[in-house]
């Protein structure tokens, strides 16, 4: 029987460990994606209606979006791993939502 060298990979007909990790990455850049889609809506709705907030809206997402650029990016240069970058994306995303929401 031809192997990779890793005769560990299925035990007892389940994926090995580190498969489950691969499958949560999968899963928490689909919920970011889901969560993110539901700040623009919102964000649509704020800008769409005008006046001041709309305006205030608007420099705070630019202000963000640029923020979470520089910061992430340094981060991934230092050697943060994607599940963290993600995260910390994920935990802006929800405050935003709530914060949208009210």
């Amino acid at each position: 029987m031809a192997t990779n060298g890793n005769t560990n990979a299925f035990r007892d007909g389940y994926p090995a460990k580190r498969d489950t990790s691969m499958f949560m990455a999968w899963a928490n850049l689909a919920m970011l994606a889901l969560e993110s889609q539901q700040v623009v809506a919102l964000r649509l709705m704020k800008l769409g209606a005008g006046g001041p907030a709309a305006t205030t809206e608007m420099n705070r997402m630019t202000f963000e979006k640029l923020e979470a650029l520089a910061h992430e990016s340094g981060r991934v240069l230092l050697g943060a791993t994607h599940a963290s970058v993600v995260k910390r994306y994920r935990k802006r995303v929800r405050s935003n939502r709530r914060r949208l929401s009210k």
